[in-house]
């Protein structure tokens, strides 16, 4: 009972954390001990852990879609013109691709540094089938919906994006014949986050469950064949969540890192659990609203756009693995080539979309400008399961660093709330009246 009772009672930053050590001590010690076991690969890792880890999954799906819908439709109306519009989209797109910059730069700094597959010989008869990846072109056209249902029924984020701007640019220009649809509108957000605080509450549980069927089948001898490529790509992208990310809100928002990285702590745990930028945006908003003090009106287009555009973490995999495959399979890159990438690895992480393992099919597209064999994917297959999960991270963090800065200079940050340590998860204490800091 007391153990009960102090489980209700922690914070859910530590539940969730509780869930995720326990899921990862679980898996490995099956692993180690049970690695042929019939009875728990039935039971537990397809059986109990899938389904959980599935109804977890499908719940945080749910809210995409409509929260993206609604929350943009409200935020866009608050904004009152289009002017405001393009302000805050120009600034949020151009930090966006500075950060990717960034980010890929870094990669092939550290790759040329490191040179991990030099001398390896790792020329593999594994193959990797690439998926055809789509021109710039086609990338700003396919932003445009012939359908919205349509856009919403697929779950295609910048489609969705698109109409929700345009549907709340008209709702604003209508005035006060509109009055109603704003009040809807706003009414609709608070239920969404009200939904959202319901299905925190089964988060522990659902991390729990994916983690322990992870580490019950994850391949560690392809993490040792390839120890200096996977210790790079997760060193460069701890450097980018910490150094990068840090030195970016104290140089353009003047605000403080540390407290930035410790109310970031939940929303990085699900992003690593889930490994999926879109699952993930239920708690980014939650997070840069109620922990932050982030406006809606700012959050609800700078996450749902983050979650689809700002790949950092998926950039800095591209470029250390172009490197890494070039030097494995001993074609020299020059000046030009390695500009290439940075130019493609942008363009790619721009045009992935936020859902696990889409980071392999646009380093095909990477490699083949750059006339490196396709097959360099198959030999990093291996460790990217767990690299996803961590470049995951980085990138929803990338995500809320750029929400803040971005809310401090359209006056939508409440810095009292931002420097406040005791500021509660949305899931842990839902206050009556909003403490958005575009509401009275």
């Amino acid at each position: 009972m007391y153990v009960l009772q102090k489980w209700q009672q922690s914070s859910l930053t530590a539940r969730v954390l509780v869930g995720m050590v326990l899921g990862i001590c679980v898996g490995l010690t099956a692993q180690i001990f049970f690695p042929e076991s019939a009875f728990f690969t039935r039971y537990f890792s397809d059986g109990l852990f899938s389904i959980l880890g599935q109804i977890f999954m499908a719940c945080l799906k749910m809210l995409i879609v409509p929260l993206i819908f609604v929350s943009l439709v409200a935020g866009t109306c608050s904004l009152g013109d289009a002017r405001s519009l393009g302000r805050l989209g120009m600034r949020t797109v151009g930090l966006y691709l500075l950060t990717t910059c960034l980010a890929i730069t870094l990669a092939i700094m550290g790759g040329l540094l490191v040179q991990p597959g030099e001398g390896a010989n790792l020329a593999s008869a594994a193959s990797f089938s690439a998926q055809a990846a789509p021109s710039l072109g086609e990338i700003v056209v396919s932003m445009f919906p012939t359908n919205p249902i349509g856009a919403m029924a697929e779950g295609n984020s910048l489609q969705i994006i698109v109409f929700a701007l345009m549907f709340g640019l008209a709702v604003s220009a209508a005035g006060s014949r509109a009055t109603r649809v704003v009040e809807l509108f706003t009414g609709l957000n608070e239920a969404m986050m009200k939904l959202v605080a319901m299905v925190m509450q089964f988060a522990p549980y659902g991390v729990f469950a994916l983690m322990g069927r992870l580490f019950f089948r994850i391949e560690f001898s392809a993490i040792a064949n390839l120890l200096a490529y996977f210790l790079l790509v997760a060193g460069l992208l701890i450097v980018q969540l910490l150094v990068t990310y840090s030195g970016l809100l104290r140089l353009f928002a003047g605000l403080n890192p540390f407290m930035f990285l410790k109310k970031m702590e939940s929303a990085i745990m699900f992003a690593f659990s889930t490994a999926s930028s879109n699952a993930t945006i239920p708690v980014s908003m939650e997070t840069v609203n109620f922990r932050m003090g982030v406006s809606s009106r700012v959050s609800s287009f700078t996450i749902p756009l983050g979650a689809t555009i700002n790949m950092d973490g998926t950039a800095i995999m591209q470029g250390v693995a172009t490197v890494f495959i070039a030097q494995a399979f001993g074609v020299p890159l020059g000046l030009s080539d390695y500009l290439t990438v940075i130019l493609m690895a942008t363009l790619a992480s721009v045009g992935a979309a936020g859902v696990p393992g889409v980071g392999l099919v646009t380093l095909a597209m990477v490699l083949n400008q750059v006339g490196l064999p396709l097959e360099g994917v198959a030999l990093i297959l291996g460790v990217d399961r767990l690299l996803d999960m961590i470049r995951t991270a980085v990138n929803i963090t990338g995500d809320c660093v750029v929400t803040c800065i971005v809310a401090k200079h359209e006056g939508a940050l409440d810095e009292s709330v931002y420097n406040d340590p005791n500021a509660m998860d949305l899931a842990v204490s839902f206050p009556e009246k909003s403490r958005d800091p575009a509401v009275g």
